[in-house]
């Protein structure tokens, strides 16, 4: 084997190994992570190793209280959001008919009743 295959075949990958590994330990500490733990795991398990460290740090800095899907106690919204521009449009019932809000009132359950059969 020519010595520049062997670069490129084993070096090149290692590099990128140890590169991620580097990564890891040196942003680890900001996000409150045990640094040799992410550089081990980004080193030991080929590029999932790294996303798992990625994905695991982005979940630390999750806020239930700003995010785009917190909110929304009032009973049209019922915990998703509405982006404004739909805001104070009609609902949509069964088979994307307009729903009717008296219909909701009378315990009348028409989610589940087949088309054109009223039980």
């Amino acid at each position: 084997m020519q010595p520049l295959v062997a670069v490129i075949l084993v070096g090149v990958p290692l590099a990128w190994l140890v590169g991620f590994a580097a990564y890891a330990y040196v942003d680890a500490p900001k996000y409150g992570m045990n640094p040799r733990k992410w550089a081990l795991i980004s080193f030991a398990v080929p590029l999932f190793g790294f996303l798992a460290y990625i994905f695991e740090r982005d979940e630390l800095d999750y806020d239930p209280e700003e995010g785009p899907y917190a909110g929304g106690d009032d009973g049209r919204t019922g915990g998703f959001a509405v982006h404004e521009s739909r805001q104070g449009e009609k609902r949509l019932g069964p088979a994307g008919t307009e729903a009717d809000d008296d219909d909701a009132d009378n315990g009348d359950d028409e989610w589940n009743d087949p088309d054109g059969v009223d039980l």
